[in-house]
């Protein structure tokens, strides 16, 4: 369901997703597992994508890309598949786990960090010994670069990064920001769908 180079993409997803699990204690197969299927609706047509996941806000609508992972999960539900876990994990590859699951969270980061990106190896680095800090990383690079280039921020995503501990304990003025997102010069910016 996609193209040779996507393939290439969710296998070093799927590698990287099992190895940052079992390096944290979380469950290796369902990592593996939902990074393999985390972007089988990503090179659907638009509307495919939102016959699949209708939109729930108006950046869906505007970007129906924004939908492909709560797509894949309607597709995998559709043929059967049942792992709450897994298709959770495929649902919020996209805008951020809703908390909670571990797995969610190897794939969100294996997804924005996996090698072939070229991108964000500061993240793949630290979540092979801190999960949660990795996540952290994660989501707050993405938000601040959104932001930064002016790109309307999921809601979904804003609901993780408000989630998050570090900004819960930031004041309500501060901008999302953290010593680990600031970009050193010549540094690629962060994935994001």
């Amino acid at each position: 369901m996609v193209r040779p180079r996507r393939f290439e993409h969710v296998l070093r997803v799927a590698d990287l997703a099992r190895q940052i699990a079992l390096a944290n204690g979380a469950d290796g197969a369902r990592a593996y597992a939902a990074g393999i299927l985390h972007d089988i609706a990503r090179d659907l047509p638009d509307a495919e994508l939102l016959r699949l996941a209708p939109p729930e806000c108006s950046i869906d609508s505007a970007h129906p890309l924004a939908l492909h992972g709560r797509a894949a999960r309607t597709l995998l539900e559709r043929w059967g598949y049942a792992d709450e876990v897994v298709l959770e994990a495929v649902e919020d590859h996209t805008t951020g786990p809703r908390g909670g699951n571990a797995v969610s969270a190897c794939v969100y980061i294996a997804d924005v960090s996996e090698p072939g990106r070229g991108v964000n190896a500061d993240i793949r680095e630290l979540a092979l010994h801190d999960l949660t800090g990795a996540l952290e990383r994660a989501i707050v690079s993405k938000v601040t670069y959104l932001q930064g280039k002016g790109i309307q921020v999921h809601p979904r995503t804003l609901r993780a990064y408000h989630a998050l501990p570090c900004v819960q304990q930031a004041t309500p003025m501060a901008e999302p920001t953290s010593p680990s997102s600031t970009q050193d010069a010549g540094r690629e910016p962060p994935a994001h769908p």
